[in-house]
């Protein structure tokens, strides 16, 4: 069965902490070794991997399990990055391919999170398509 032919109301018992772990490293170690978004990662977390993948299995934890570990401020952490939709974009291709190899039936669970994610970054950024049709600074002042 493919992933997108799994529901996407998946038991939460199909999704593990340890399933999370091993979708964030892997996701993150694939990151790391991309042309475009490494240089992005490596200048905002530098040394501090360690803490930036234990967030980011927090944050997942509280995706799928609703763990309620993760306590951090997304739009924040990601702003003045300079992200552009192509960003976000290689980010969702990357993490596709990653969930696929390691979540089995649980991957389209987390792509459509993803995807929900990134759409949710991208209108907070006022950067993706749907913030397009959001008045720029200027224009809600006139």
């Amino acid at each position: 069965m493919s992933a997108a032919s799994i529901p996407l109301t998946l038991p939460k018992a199909a999704i593990s902490e340890d399933l999370i772990q091993r979708l964030v490293h892997a996701f993150y170690d694939r990151v790391l070794r991309d042309e475009a978004l490494s240089p992005i990662f490596k200048d905002r977390i530098g040394h501090r991997w360690d803490e930036h993948l234990a967030m980011m299995v927090d944050f997942w934890s509280s995706v799928a399990l609703t763990t309620g570990r993760y306590a951090g401020k997304p739009h924040l952490a990601h702003r003045g990055l300079g992200l552009a939709p192509n960003d976000f974009q290689r980010w969702l291709t990357l993490f596709e391919a990653t969930a696929d190899e390691t979540c089995g039936e649980a991957a389209a669970f987390f792509i459509d999170r993803a995807h929900r994610i990134a759409d949710s970054l991208m209108i907070g950024l006022a950067i993706g398509p749907k913030a397009l049709t959001l008045p720029t600074p200027a224009e809600a002042r006139s």
